[in-house]
């Protein structure tokens, strides 16, 4: 099932994706509609965070990739109104200036690959998925 994420810097080294801090675990929201989930991210931008862009990945990749760096995800129903949280994290675990490590599903990198503990076929797999979506 094909679901929506925000991911800042889409496309480029520095390649993030978007997290909720819940009780000091990173949370990344999966959204069913696509508008649901650019309406979240223009929320964000109100909030002064760099623009998002809307993604489409498969379901279970990203829950896939959310174990893999210890995050947890929640799936957004078609037609809820999330709302972004008033506060905002003082550090971020992402830096728009350097590139990624564990912040997206990134079969680009062997040391990234490495840190998230996924064999060569794992990303072979994700490298075609990825592909796909180009």
């Amino acid at each position: 099932m094909g679901i929506y994420v925000l991911l800042f810097n889409a496309g480029t080294d520095s390649e993030g994706i978007h997290t909720l801090k819940v009780n000091d675990q990173n949370v990344v929201l999966m959204f069913e509609n696509e508008d649901d989930a650019t309406r979240f991210g223009l929320m964000l931008e109100a909030q002064d965070f760099p623009s998002p862009t809307v993604e489409e990945f498969d379901q279970d990749e990203i829950e896939e990739f959310c174990q893999g760096v210890n995050y947890d995800c929640r799936l957004v129903p078609e037609g809820t109104l999330a709302v972004p949280p008033e506060g905002r994290v003082e550090q971020l675990d992402w830096d728009p200036d350097r590139p990624s490590d564990a912040q997206i599903p990134d079969s680009q990198s062997d040391l990234a690959a490495e840190a998230k503990g996924l064999s060569e076929a794992d990303l072979d797999r994700m490298r075609r998925q990825l592909e796909k979506l180009l």
